[in-house]
C-alpha cells in the first residue's frame, strides 16, 4: 500500500507541475529548454504579469523563451502593454504576444515582438521546424521598454498594430498562417537573446477579445459577455472589478468614491469597485430601464430612463428619484426620451428625444415639473449625449452637423453652438471632469455609421484638455461601444473612469 500511496503522490505532484495557470492564462513553461529558467507571476491587486526568461533566442529553426499560454480557437483579439525592467543586457532581448502550433521548439508561429532596442515588428515561422522570417520594413519604435501591441487573428490572417501610451494603435505587419490550425496557443513570451542572462519584463491590460461577425446583432444573437472596469486616466492602467456572461451597462461613480452604479436585465446596481457582491436599488414601479441614468452633482438625486409599453420609439420616458431608491416621479410626458445630465444646481436636466419620428434633439425640463424646451434644431443630423458643465457654463455634446459625429458645446439655452473635435474619428458620449479641465469621450473608427454607436466594435477611450491647448489622446483601446460610456462615469476624485468593455470571458 506504502508503493501504491508513494506512485500516486508521485503523479498527483507531476499532474499539479504540468497545470500552472497564472492570471487568465492556463499554464506557464519554458520552451526550448533555455539554460536558465523562466518565471511568469502574476499579481491580482495590480492585475500585472511579471514574466522572466532566458534562451539564445526565437529565431532560426527553433526557439528558446518563457511563455505563458492558453488554447485558443476561432478569432480573436490580444491586446496589452508591455515594458522591459531595467536596461537589459542584449538589445535583442525581446517580449510580446505569440501564437503557437504546439510547445515544440520549433514549432510554427507568429509573433508581436518588441525588441529591447525599439524594434517593433511581426515574426513568424511558417512550418514547423522552417526558419523564421519577418517584413523587409521594419518599424523601429521611437521609445524604449515601453509599448502597447495588439495581435489580432481574423481566419489565416495576423495583424499587428503598436502604439505609445496617448496614441491611436498603428498598422505594422500582416501575414498569412495557413500552417496554424484554428485551436493554437497564445500568450506571452520573454527571451534574452543570451542563454548566460536572464531579462525581466512587466505586461498589463492584457485583454483577450474575441470579436463578432459584421452582421451581429446582440438583440437577435444574445450577448457574449461584459467586464467592468475601472482606467487611470493619467497611466493607463486598467483594473477589470467584474465579468458577466449577460450584459451590463454604463457605470456611474457613487458619490463616496467606493462603489460604482451600472444597469442590468432592466434594473440598477451598485457594486464595490474592490470587487464584491452587486446590490439592486429600489426603482418602484420603474423596472423596464435602459443605459441612460445619472446622479446629481449634490449625490441626492438619481436620473432614470424606464420604458413605457406601448408608446414611440420603446416608450423610453425620463424619471427622478432618491438616490438610496424609492418610487420614481416623471419628469418627461413625450417619446422617447432619454436622459443623459444634470445642471450643476439639480433644477434640470438635460436629455435627447425624438418628436417628429424623424431625428433626435436635445431638451432640457425642470425637475420640479414644466415643459420641455428643445435646444437644437435637427435638420438631418443626429445629436446625443448632452451633458453640463459643473460651472454652468456649457452643455456638452456630439453632434453630426460636420459630416462626421464629433465633439460639440453649447451655452444652457441653446445658443452658442462650438465644435470641439476635428478628426476622422465618430466621437460620442463627452464626459467633463469634476475640476472642469479634462473631457473624456468614446471615439468609432470611421466604418461605423456616422448616426451609429453599435458594441462589440474596436474603439478608444480618449482624452482631451479644456482649460489648455492640446488635442486628444488615447488612454484605452477597447472592444467595446453602445453602454461601454454612455454616462457620467469619472470617480469624485477624477482620477479615475469607469467603463464597460465587450468580450466573452476565455
Amino acid at each position: 500500500m506504502k508503493y501504491f500511496n508513494l506512485i500516486f503522490c508521485l503523479l498527483a505532484a507531476l499532474i499539479a507541475k504540468g497545470q500552472s495557470p497564472v492570471g487568465v492564462f492556463a499554464d506557464h513553461a519554458d520552451i526550448g529548454s533555455p539554460k536558465i529558467s523562466g518565471s511568469t507571476a502574476y499579481d491580482e491587486a495590480s492585475q500585472t504579469y511579471t514574466l522572466q526568461g532566458s534562451g539564445y533566442n526565437i529565431w532560426f529553426g527553433r526557439d528558446e523563451f518563457q511563455y505563458a499560454y492558453k488554447k485558443l480557437a476561432g478569432d480573436f483579439i490580444l491586446t496589452a502593454n508591455f515594458s522591459f525592467t531595467g536596461a537589459g543586457v542584449d538589445p535583442h532581448r525581446k517580449i510580446g504576444w505569440m501564437l503557437r502550433g504546439s510547445l515544440d521548439a520549433d514549432a510554427a508561429h507568429c509573433s508581436a515582438v518588441l525588441h529591447g532596442d525599439g524594434l517593433t515588428v511581426l515574426q513568424w515561422r511558417l512550418l514547423k521546424g522552417a526558419f523564421m522570417r519577418d517584413p523587409e520594413d521594419e518599424i523601429f519604435s521611437s521609445k524604449k521598454n515601453y509599448s502597447i501591441l495588439q495581435l489580432e487573428r481574423s481566419g489565416k490572417t495576423i495583424t499587428l498594430r503598436a502604439a505609445h501610451f496617448g496614441e491611436p494603435l498603428q498598422w505594422i505587419g500582416s501575414t498569412q498562417m495557413e500552417s496554424l490550425k484554428d485551436s493554437v496557443y497564445a500568450g506571452l513570451f520573454i527571451s534574452s537573446h543570451d542563454e548566460k542572462n536572464k531579462e525581466e519584463a512587466k505586461v498589463w491590460n492584457v485583454r483577450i477579445d474575441q470579436p463578432v461577425a459584421k452582421d451581429y446583432n446582440p438583440d437577435r444573437s444574445g450577448y457574449i459577455g461584459c467586464r467592468m472596469e475601472i482606467l487611470d486616466v493619467v497611466t493607463g492602467q486598467r483594473k477589470v472589478i467584474r465579468e458577466s456572461k449577460s450584459r451590463f451597462e454604463a457605470p456611474n461613480w457613487m458619490p463616496d468614491g467606493k462603489k460604482l452604479l451600472f444597469n442590468e436585465n432592466g434594473s440598477l446596481y451598485t457594486v464595490p469597485i474592490e470587487r464584491g457582491n452587486a446590490e439592486k436599488i429600489n426603482t418602484g414601479t420603474a423596472d423596464h430601464l435602459n443605459n441612460d441614468h445619472g446622479i446629481s452633482f449634490d449625490g441626492k438625486m438619481l436620473a432614470i430612463s424606464h420604458h413605457r409599453q406601448g408608446l414611440p420609439g420603446g416608450g423610453s420616458t425620463v424619471y427622478a428619484l432618491p438616490l438610496q431608491g424609492g418610487e420614481p416621479r416623471q419628469l418627461t410626458d413625450k417619446t422617447p426620451s432619454y436622459w443623459h445630465g444634470w445642471s450643476a444646481d439639480g433644477k434640470e436636466v438635460t436629455f435627447v428625444g425624438m418628436r417628429d419620428n424623424k431625428y433626435y434633439n436635445i431638451f432640457s425640463i425642470p425637475v420640479k415639473g414644466g415643459t420641455e424646451k428643445a435646444l437644437t434644431e435637427n435638420k438631418g443630423w443626429h445629436y446625443d449625449g448632452p451633458e453640463y458643465s459643473r460651472d454652468r457654463k456649457y452643455i456638452y455634446y456630439n453632434g453630426s452637423e460636420s459630416g462626421t459625429m464629433q465633439i460639440w458645446r453649447m451655452k444652457p439655452d441653446g445658443t452658442g453652438k462650438e465644435q470641439l473635435t476635428f478628426d476622422e474619428y465618430n466621437n460620442w458620449f463627452p464626459h467633463i471632469s469634476p475640476d472642469g479641465k479634462w473631457m473624456v469621450f468614446i471615439s468609432f473608427p470611421p466604418t461605423i455609421d456616422v448616426s451609429s454607436h453599435p458594441s462589440y466594435k474596436q474603439v478608444q477611450l480618449r482624452l482631451m484638455p479644456l482649460t489648455s491647448a492640446g488635442g486628444p489622446k488615447t488612454i484605452a483601446y477597447l472592444y467595446g461601444g453602445q453602454g461601454t460610456i454612455n454616462v457620467p462615469s469619472w470617480s469624485p476624485d477624477g482620477k479615475y473612469i469607469a467603463f464597460v468593455s465587450n468580450s466573452q470571458k476565455y
